[in-house]
Formats: structure tokens, C-alpha cells, sequence
């Protein structure tokens, strides 16, 4: 989940690399450094633990300053977090010097550093990445070039990688490659590659320098100089990928007038989920096309569906499941990614796998669809806000989400427009199986196109949201309640208290309240309920009164119309009129506010919670 930034040019690249390392601080954020060529081939190496902006500091004190360098912005799996295991690392002897950054796992490490060690290298670091610094020095004292040790190098390792990686006897190059793991080429010189090129993690990295970017595939390896670059294939062979314009804007991802970009993320819904939604605006009736070429043919031949996703991508998953089993009459699966891709499960035939991610580079998800295909299971759509990401390459069909950048560790727009996407597939189904007359899907557009005007009053109660966070930042466990397809709305809104407030939370379908969880209950322990007009309503108010009973509080997010009157331990806030299918797209939103201003009030960082980063790219 770390971020990787390389650039070689004819200025210095310490502020492009320094930039890039802040845009992609999401990423993680345990450790920062950089390591510099200067033209000499003298290699210098800046590391700081903590946020970027301590590196920045460091990096001005040593006025570090070199037209070739590799930088990285940690979030530490192997090895504690500390300066000795920050990135970059160097291997030195013998007059070289090589530096390697690193983001994936490399599975076989001890198995390589007992072998380096034999060599006589030694180990500074508990991380699994200096083997791979170690042994890309070995090859080159060897005989062989940067680039072609690199190859070799490889080939010999076991895991998810991707690797930036510069030689003291090379100044002015930088070789990357990856596998299982995102990496990309900004190409300089307005799309030339003449004068500069770059590599980092994302885009959002290099919007500073260029919007010309090459995404790499599997196995890829390319050489950057200032006189261009070159990319060699799994096989090694050297072959040219195409040149993307991103769209992308730099100011997309700045903050603006906004205190955090979870807030502004927030705010962004109503614009992002109209963008997801642009294309059925004047439409009169959805077709099977939104989803791809092929999506006709498929979806005539679908008889189940099987969805793959994490954390909040999988209540996404869950939401999907309601709707398309009650409107397209299709049996549906959802499984979390990262057991699925270890089970063996009884595949069958006919069913589409439908894989969710806000970034496409999720390495379960990525792992568990691989798993699903070599079962059998080849019909594939991926939801994905990324376009040219991996999983929208690996799938047949695809939707993007059209979010944009979504910076704040806590994911809110991509879970949205994740949802809007799935709801679009639900009416193109069920209107291909025959459960949608075309009444019903005018009524069913009329509402999607409705969802903006609709978000924005539901975002209107973050007062309201805000004076109930005040005493939930004093608590330290908390119970969601919902029922129906508002449950893996709960399962959301607990999910975010934990993420971003370290408050425990766990949610429940309310109708389970008396099978166990009511023994929770207490003064101490505040429950949240998403309480809209469906047909399940006046259940929900027996569970609430359950929950009162026991001397519970309850903080209830209600549709205008439920009649649930506030008391002394009844806390309500209407929303809007009952959305209908629709209503967990906007009862989700108050659920996001109330862990942003319960993380505000016990001063946590709310972009950057602790022990996690946004893009999981390792197991």
C-alpha cells in the first residue's frame, strides 16, 4: 500500500518528488525518504518516520538536490515503524551503490536474504525489500546492466512488487517494474519523453509534472532517461504501450476550502454520483451496453451472480444483493475477497462475478477474481473508479464509477456511486428477465436522476449531526442497527466510526437484538439506527423501544414520514421523504457525517487513521 515517485530530468526533481510523495500519502504514511543520483553518480539518501512533510524539512536542511532520484511514502508491513526500515534502501560495496523502492510483499524473502547473506551482504533492515536492493547489487557487480539485472532479478522473486530502482554507476536512469502491484510512466517532454519521465503509483502524483501517462501491465519493465524510455514485457520483449491523456485534474485533488478531504469527499457526493449517472439523463430506458460491448450477450446468459469486494466495496456487495434478488429475480452471492480467494468453492455455470473496488488495484479482489476465472467462471464485470486500472483490464465487462480521486483513507463518494452503478446493472437485468415493465423503469430513472437534489438535503442536517457527535466522542462502543437493505447500511456506518474515531462499533439487523446483542445495552452504549418508511418500519420501532427498555440511548436517522418522536434518550433526525429502493444511497450519508465530526471531536486524524492506508495492495 506504500507510494512510489521517480523522476530523471535536467532540473532538480526533489520538489517533484517531494509533491508526488504528498499525493500519494493516503497511501501510507509510517515512514517517507527519497535516495538521489547526482550526474557524478553520487547517490544521497534522505529518510524521515512520519508524514511527508518531515522529509520535506530534512530534505531542505541537507539542501538535497540531484536530476534523478526515487522516492516513497511507507505503510509498513514487514518490520516496525522506524527509520532503519524506511525507504529507500541501499545496497553498497564494491564502489555501487543501488537503491531500491518498494510497494507489494515479497513473499520469498527470508528464503533470498539467507542466500544474499551467504554472499556476504548484510542486512540493516527487518523489511523484505533490501533482498531485493541486495540482490539487484550482486547481479550488477556481475556484469550486467541496471536494466538487465533488474530482469533477472525478478524472476526471482515470489509475491507483489512494484520497483523503482537506480545504480551509482547509471546516473540518470530509473528502471521500474511491476507485478501485482499499480505502477505507471508519466511521460515528460509534453508526451515526448524527451527531457523527463517519471513513474509513481497513481496519476494524482504527476499531475504536477504531466498528464501523459502509460499504464504498465503484468511483468512490464521500463527504462527512463531523459532521452526517452523503453518497455520490455514479461517475456522481454520490447513492445510500446499507448499513451494516455489523463483527465484528471490537479485540482481535483486539493483540499480547497475544505478542512479534510473526508469532508470534502462528503460534500462531492451529490456531484459525483450525477457524473456516475450522466449518461442516463435525457434516457428514456437503460441498455445492457452501459456495462460494455459484450454485457448483452452475457447478461442473457446469467443465471447467478457472484460479487467479490473489501471492506466498504463488500457492503456495497451486500446492498447489490437485496436489490438484485427482490427487482431482478436473480440469486446473488457476496463474498469478502480476501477469504474467497482461498476457498474452494463449488463453482457453477452461468453466473456473472462481479468484482467491486474504488481503485482496481486491490490485491484480494484482484486474487479472488483470478480464482473465480481459473474455476470457470469467465463472464466478469468489475466496478471500478480507476479507469486503465487492473481490475477493470482482467474483466470482460466493466463500469466505471466516475467518483474521481478519492484521497480520505475512509472511503464515502466511491461508495455511493458504487451503489448508483449497482443499481443501474439491477434495472438492466430485471428488465432483460422480464421483472421491469416499462412503467416501472421511467419511475425507477425519474428517482436516480432525483439522487442529487436529494443528497444535497440530506447533507443539509450536518448541524444537527454535529451536536450528536459531540457525545459520541466520549463514548468507546457503539451499536448500528438496521434492517432489510438498510442493514449493510449499518455495517457501513459502524465501519466508518471504527476506521476514523478508533471507537468500537459493530452493527446488527436489528431483528438479532434479542439473539444476543441486547445484552450490550446500557447507558454507556449509544445505538445507531437507520430507520427509513419501508415495509419493516414499525418492526424497527419495536426493536428501538427494545433497546429503550434497557435504558439504551438511541440516535435514530429516520425518513420525514416514520413518526418516531424524540424523547429524553431518543435522539431523531428526519432525513428526507422514503427514497424507495433507493433510500440506503442517501440514509448511508448522516452515517458519514456523524463518524467525521465524532473523529473531529476526539482529534484523531481523520485522513490518515492510524494503521491503515486507502489502496490495499497486499494481502
Amino acid at each position: 500500500m506504500c507510494g512510489i515517485v521517480g523522476a530523471v530530468a535536467q532540473r532538480n526533481v526533489v520538489p517533484i518528488l517531494i509533491e508526488g510523495l504528498r499525493k500519494l500519502e493516503y497511501r501510507g504514511y509510517d515512514s517517507a525518504g527519497l535516495a538521489l543520483l547526482d550526474p557524478e553518480g553520487h547517490m544521497n539518501r534522505v529518510r524521515a518516520v512520519g508524514r511527508v512533510a518531515e522529509l520535506d524539512t530534512r530534505a531542505k536542511e541537507k539542501h538535497a538536490d540531484a536530476p534523478t532520484g526515487i522516492a516513497h511514502t511507507r505503510w509498513a508491513t514487514h518490520g516496525g515503524v522506524n527509520e532503519g526500515n524506511a525507504h529507500p534502501h541501499i545496497s553498497t560495496g564494491s564502489e555501487l551503490q543501488i537503491s531500491v523502492v518498494h510497494n507489494g510483499i515479497i513473499e520469498n524473502h527470508e528464503e533470498l536474504r539467507s542466500a544474499l547473506k551467504a554472499k556476504g551482504y548484510e542486512f540493516t533492515s527487518q523489511t523484505d525489500t533490501e533482498v531485493v536492493a541486495h540482490l539487484v547489487h550482486s547481479l550488477v557487480l556481475g556484469g550486467l546492466s541496471l536494466t538487465d539485472a533488474v530482469a533477472k532479478a525478478i524472476k526471482q522473486l515470489h509475491g507483489a512488487y512494484a520497483l523503482a530502482v537506480i545504480s551509482s554507476r547509471e546516473p540518470g536512469t530509473v528502471v521500474g517494474t511491476r507485478r501485482g502491484s499499480p505502477l505507471l510512466l508519466g511521460v515528460g517532454g509534453e508526451g515526448s519523453g524527451k527531457g523527463e519521465n517519471f513513474l509513481a503509483s497513481d496519476t494524482s502524483a504527476l499531475l504536477q509534472v504531466t498528464k501523459h501517462v502509460i499504464y504498465l501491465e503484468e511483468g512490464d519493465l521500463a527504462t527512463l532517461t531523459c532521452n526517452g524510455y523503453t518497455i520490455r514485457d514479461a517475456a522481454g520483449n520490447v513492445v510500446t504501450r499507448p499513451v494516455v491523456e489523463s483527465q484528471l485534474s490537479a485540482d481535483a485533488v486539493e483540499l480547497g476550502n475544505y478542512d479534510h478531504y473526508m469532508q470534502k469527499e462528503i460534500f462531492e457526493q451529490p456531484g459525483a454520483i450525477g457524473n456516475t449517472l450522466e449518461m442516463i439523463e435525457y434516457a428514456s430506458s437503460l441498455q445492457p451496453g452501459l456495462f460494455g460491448a459484450e454485457a448483452e450477450e452475457i447478461f442473457k446468459r446469467t443465471r447467478r451472480i457472484l460479487i467479490l469486494a473489501c471492506g466498504t466495496s463488500y457492503h456495497a456487495g451486500m446492498v447489490a444483493k437485496y436489490w438484485l434478488e427482490s427487482i431482478a429475480r436473480i440469486p446473488t452471492d457476496v463474498e469478502i475477497a480476501s477469504e474467497y480467494r482461498y476457498r474452494d468453492p463449488v463453482p457453477q455455470d452461468e453466473t456473472l462475478v462481479i468484482t467491486i473496488s474504488q481503485s482496481g488495484e486491490t490485491a484480494d479482489t484482484l486474487a479472488a477474481l483470478q480464482h473465480a476465472k481459473g474455476n470457470g467462471m469467465t463472464d466478469t464485470l468489475s466496478i471500478c473508479n480507476v479507469p486503465e486500472s487492473a481490475l477493470i483490464r482482467n474483466s470482460k465487462l466493466r463500469f466505471l464509477t466516475r467518483a474521481g480521486p478519492e484521497i480520505g483513507v475512509a472511503s464515502t463518494k466511491a461508495f455511493t456511486t458504487q451503489l448508483a452503478a449497482l443499481f443501474l446493472l439491477t434495472i438492466v437485468l430485471a428488465k432483460m428477465r422480464a421483472h421491469l415493465t416499462p412503467e416501472r423503469e421511467t419511475e425507477l430513472l425519474a428517482q436516480m436522476r432525483h439522487l442529487p437534489a436529494a443528497m444535497k438535503h440530506v447533507l443539509a442536517v450536518e448541524p444537527a449531526v454535529k451536536e450528536w457527535a459531540k457525545r459520541f466522542a466520549k463514548k468507546d462502543h457503539a451499536l448500528f442497527l438496521g434492517r432489510d437493505v438498510h442493514f449493510p447500511i449499518a455495517m457501513e456506518g459502524a465501519l466508518k466510526l471504527k476506521e476514523i474515531t478508533y471507537i468500537h462499533a459493530e452493527a446488527y439487523a436489528a431483528g438479532e437484538l434479542k439473539h444476543g446483542p441486547l445484552a450490550l445495552v446500557d447507558s454507556n452504549m449509544p445505538v445507531v439506527v437507520v430507520a427509513p418508511k419501508d415495509a419493516l418500519i414499525e418492526k424497527l420501532k419495536s426493536n428501538i423501544q427494545e433497546v429503550r427498555a434497557r435504558g439504551g440511548e438511541l440516535f435514530v436517522f429516520a425518513d420525514r414520514d416514520t413518526h418516531i418522536e424524540p424523547s429524553d434518550f431518543v435522539h431523531v433526525i428526519n432525513l428526507v421523504d422514503h427514497a424507495g429502493p433507493l433510500s440506503p444511497i442517501l440514509h448511508v450519508v448522516p452515517l458519514q457525517l456523524l463518524a467525521y465530526h465524532a473523529a473531529l471531536a476526539r482529534g484523531t486524524d481523520v485522513d490518515k487513521p492510524r494503521n491503515l492506508a486507502k489502496s490495499v495492495t497486499v494481502e
